[in-house]
């Protein structure tokens, strides 16, 4: 049985009265709510936590319960009300599945998973107990040690919500590893992909073969000392250590003609009170797919429709801290972009990581991402931008399976990076054929253009000597 349920109502549900309902000693055992985070937790007599439920969220954005859950979803706007049940509690799991039906047969709507929430009968809850959750709670870490926080999900897409946002500060903060497990059909969203340090921090995945091996590197893993790690070959020696990769990992998967393109780049604006952020994403985004984003939000599911202005409020509201967003398009064109908003004595920088989803027999918008990078130069300060194409699902999440590098396409350089470049070094370079110019023929900025084909991977080695020549200067 699952440990995370969601409800997908058309109406605001109230979990408290639901919650009540389910307590056998009645709705007294209620003590109150957080106003962030967690809405409510239920705990056994010793104080065990058995079930975590968090505040409705208003869902404006089409798409997202079938990107992340794979599920049917009402007509937006929609509530999606999730709860967690602490892991290996038979009571707690089927508490969760009970809470979601409950929610659902009384404000009209669905449950996810639909095997996990069909009971509408009493749970025996005697003995537990609905307390607010403390600020310093983290619901969705199921195994705590002194070297990691380690969370275990059971879902299609592991996504950055709420508690997993929660747990990845908690951990930072504390100075731990997080370490991400789940069974093998589960895959990534590519914000959590993205926002995973490094070690000890990694994505374990169950596997009946080997036990557990690393989602992203294919290592096989073991528990030792609190924490999971490659697992060390009889053969291994300090002069020659090696590292077991799953099978699983590297079976070969045939060509599907699926394709992704990856932009990445930065703006650096001038710190002022009417600065309007965002727009350079939606610039890209128009020119790529021809329309604006769906929706995005601070946490996934991403849940506003999208809004240059309220982005912007957020932004502002947060400063001098940074700001982490996400940004997704329609389900006709996936498309996914995570946004960090820093203050720095540069400026205000936007930092963009950008994917675009294609499958076989979809080209690739070659003159859209030249058009893309004259925008972002002429109107939103780009400091530089790096476009790369790769084999890899339509769908943009991540699988626990090798998947092909990116191939760098095109890397641009801002007007401001190319000026500080000395003499002519920024125009003549080891490519064999020089930059096109994009911008004020005075100021422009340079885009190089790179071969670009997912198959040919000697495209990082043209990469790499333009870099070091743009660093350094002629060989």
């Amino acid at each position: 049985m699952t440990k995370d349920v969601v409800a997908l109502t058309r109406k605001m549900p109230d979990p408290l009265s639901v919650i009540a309902g389910l307590l056998s000693g009645g709705p007294d055992k209620l003590v109150g709510a957080e106003a962030d985070g967690a809405l409510v937790r239920l705990h056994d007599e010793q104080g065990r936590p058995l079930l975590s439920v968090e505040a409705p969220l208003l869902v404006q954005v089409r798409g997202e319960a079938a990107r992340l859950l794979g599920a049917d979803e009402p007509e937006v706007p929609y509530w999606w009300t999730e709860a967690r049940a602490t892991t290996g509690v038979k009571e707690a799991e089927a508490l969760a599945g009970t809470f979601a039906a409950r929610v659902a047969a009384l404000v009209g709507g669905t449950a996810w998973p639909r095997a996990a929430a069909t009971s509408l009968a009493v749970v025996n809850t005697e003995g537990m107990t609905a307390l607010p959750v403390p600020a310093a709670a983290q619901p969705a870490v199921d195994v705590l040690t002194d070297k990691v926080a380690v969370v275990i999900q059971d879902r299609p897409v592991v996504a950055m919500t709420a508690w997993l946002a929660d747990a990845f500060r908690a951990a930072a903060n504390a100075r731990l590893g997080l370490q991400i497990v789940t069974p093998a059909g589960t895959r990534l969203s590519p914000t959590v992909r993205g926002a995973l340090p490094g070690w000890p921090s990694r994505w374990v995945v169950q596997d009946e073969e080997c036990g557990y091996y690393d989602g992203l590197s294919g290592a096989v893993l073991h528990w030792r000392d609190g924490l999971f790690m490659p697992a060390v070959p009889p053969e291994a020696t300090l002069e020659d250590p090696r590292t077991t990769v799953a099978q699983a990992f590297g079976a070969q998967i045939a060509d599907t003609g699926e394709r992704q393109l990856a932009i990445s780049f930065r703006c650096v604006h001038p710190a002022d009170d009417r600065l309007v952020l965002g727009g350079a994403v939606e610039s890209v985004w128009r020119e790529i797919t021809g329309g604006p984003p769906a929706g995005w939000g601070t946490e996934e599911p991403a849940n506003l429709p999208w809004s240059l202005r309220g982005l912007t409020d957020v932004a502002f509201e947060r400063a001098p801290e940074p700001t982490w967003l996400v940004v997704v398009g329609a389900p006709e064109r996936p498309g996914l972009a995570t946004v960090r908003i820093t203050r720095t004595e540069a400026g205000v920088e936007e930092d963009v990581t950008l994917a675009f989803g294609y499958g076989p027999g979809e080209e690739g918008p070659t003159d859209a991402i030249v058009r893309a990078a004259q925008t972002l130069a002429v109107r939103h300060r780009l400091q530089s931008m790096l476009v790369q194409v790769r084999r890899a699902r339509r769908d943009l999440s991540v699988p626990p399976r090798f998947e092909g590098p990116g191939v760098p396409y095109a890397f641009v350089l801002g007007a401001e990076e190319v000026r500080g470049m000395p003499g002519d070094r920024a125009r003549r370079t080891p490519l064999g054929h020089p930059p096109r110019e994009l911008g004020p023929r005075t100021r422009p900025a340079l885009y190089y253009q790179l071969p670009g084909d997912p198959s040919d991977l000697s495209a990082w080695q043209h990469f790499e000597r333009l870099m070091r020549h743009l660093k350094d200067g002629p060989a």
